[in-house]
C-alpha cells in the first residue's frame, strides 16, 4: 500500500525509493494518460510515430504557434514520451518507448468499436 502525506498527496521522495509503488499508484496512472490526453499532444506523438522532426517539421505540420509546440514538446519529454538529439542547430525529437505506438494503436482501434458511444457521453468533458 502506498502512503500519503498529510494533504492526501504522496510523498514523491520516499516513493523514488520504491519504484514499484510509484508506478503502481493511481496517481501516476492518470497523469500517464493525460499525458497524452491532449489533443496538441497526440497530434505530435503520431507525427513523431511516423518518423523523428524538428520543430520546424512540426509547425508546418501541425500549423500552430511555436510556442505551443514547445510547451508541449517540454511536457511529452519530461513525461518520457518523447527524447530529443541535437544535430547541428536543429534539435530532432523522436517517441522514446515503442509501446507508445502500441497503445496509441490500441485506442484507436477501441474508438473505433465505441466512437459513437464516446461522442455522446456526457461525463466526460472536453
Amino acid at each position: 500500500m502506498i502512503e500519503r502525506d498529510i494533504d492526501g498527496g504522496f510523498d514523491v521522495a520516499r516513493l523514488k525509493h520504491r519504484p514499484a509503488a510509484l508506478a503502481e499508484s493511481d496517481e501516476i496512472l492518470m497523469k500517464f494518460f493525460k499525458g497524452l490526453g491532449d489533443p496538441t499532444r497526440i497530434r505530435i506523438v503520431e507525427a513523431l510515430l511516423e518518423k523523428e522532426r524538428n520543430v520546424s517539421e512540426l509547425l508546418k505540420l501541425l500549423g500552430i504557434p511555436q510556442s505551443n509546440i514547445s510547451n508541449h514538446l517540454a511536457c511529452l519529454k519530461w513525461c518520457g514520451y518523447i527524447t530529443s538529439r541535437k544535430e547541428g542547430t536543429s534539435i530532432y525529437y523522436q517517441i522514446t518507448d515503442d509501446r507508445v505506438k502500441k497503445i496509441i494503436s490500441l485506442a484507436r482501434d477501441i474508438v473505433a468499436d465505441h466512437a459513437e458511444n464516446l461522442y455522446a457521453c456526457t461525463r466526460i468533458k472536453d
